[in-house]
């Protein structure tokens, strides 16, 4: 647990997620004291996070129950909270709508209710997404492009967006959204189409498993390296004014790029081993995703450098790497770097 310092204090829910983690360790390297909250779950996994916990202040709280939030801003005392905690797998929000509604919707007015009821001073970033566009109206789509969401997730957090411009409006809370376009890393949920790709064709290269199987490989979307994109989520808090952002990198791919790139990086021919599985198809498909960064390249100075292929390469030697630790096998042929 780290020492209270008398500089810049954050606290961010979802710390154990991807993005909760990179964050973390870029407000740490800021010179941040940094406080996470964290679920009492026997499945709550801390592994994104091990190798920074004992620099970090946790505290135990639920988005789903009120009087956790207000106690656990009470406690920490943050000058900016980053709201990145939510039920985040689309998929997974079809099969519990209510409950994606309750974490990703409402879990976004408990946060606010607490910014509002304890310290009306915090700067408060929510974590909007893409995913709100949903059957889109133009492409690319910025900050003005109408929302219609295509599943439940994207619902919820178009209801969180809403919300936070809402408290902005109504309280005057310094409260900025973040609309991040699909961001990757090792970090990535496995269950994630990009990991699943990576982690799958580590496996492959290694013979621990035969195929890939996989649902619409053809959607476009725009695809950055999630490091990059924490560093535009505190560049939000930073501005003399909350605003919402679109944040992304301008460029889409589809699925099948992405697998394409990450067979070619370990010499394996994708025709090998893909295989159509309709039960990972969705039941309301969303097509074309693609950012128009411009406000946030202007305004905070930020733009994506990562390109696809790279990303690729990142995720792919990762898995590879941890596949060969956690197996003991190792990768054979001329695909080996």
């Amino acid at each position: 647990m780290g020492e209270r310092s008398s500089g810049r204090r954050a606290l961010i829910t979802g710390i154990t997620g991807q993005d909760g983690s990179y964050l973390a360790e870029f407000l740490l390297q800021q010179g941040y004291e940094v406080h996470g909250m964290v679920r009492r779950s026997s499945t709550e996994s801390s592994e994104r996070i091990a190798h920074i916990q004992e620099k970090l202040h946790l505290h135990q709280a639920d988005l789903l129950d009120q009087g956790s939030l207000i106690e656990l801003v009470r406690s920490a005392q943050p000058r900016e909270i980053y709201n990145l905690a939510a039920q985040s797998f689309v998929p997974t929000s079809w099969a519990q709508p209510g409950l994606t509604g309750e974490f990703t919707g409402l879990g976004v007015t408990r946060m606010l209710e607490a910014v509002r009821l304890v310290d009306p001073g915090i700067r408060f970033y929510q974590a909007s997404s893409s995913e709100m566009f949903g059957r889109t109206r133009e492409t690319p789509q910025n900050e003005a492009t109408p929302f219609h969401p295509r599943s439940p997730y994207g619902v919820a957090k178009a209801y969180g967006h809403h919300i936070t411009v809402n408290y902005r409006e109504s309280f005057g809370i310094f409260a900025a959204s973040g609309i991040l376009f699909n961001h990757e890393s090792p970090r990535r949920g496995r269950e994630f189409v990009t990991r699943k790709i990576s982690e799958g064709v580590a496996r492959i290269k290694l013979g621990l498993q035969s195929e890939l199987r996989h649902g619409n490989l053809d959607s476009k979307r725009d695809w950055g390296y999630a490091p990059e994109y924490v560093r535009a989520m505190w560049l939000m808090l930073q501005q003399e004014k909350p605003a919402d952002f679109v944040v992304g990198s301008g460029t889409h791919h589809t699925p099948r790029e992405f697998a394409e790139l990450a067979f070619a990086e370990l010499n394996l021919d994708p025709a090998d081993f893909l295989t159509h599985d309709p039960a990972l198809l969705r039941p309301a498909e969303v097509d074309t995703l693609l950012a128009d960064p411009s406000r946030a390249q202007k305004q905070l100075g930020w733009r994506a450098e990562t390109g696809l292929a790279e990303l690729v390469r990142i995720m792919v030697h990762a898995d590879l790497e941890a596949q060969e630790r956690i197996s003991g096998r190792r990768r054979r042929g001329a695909g080996a770097r």
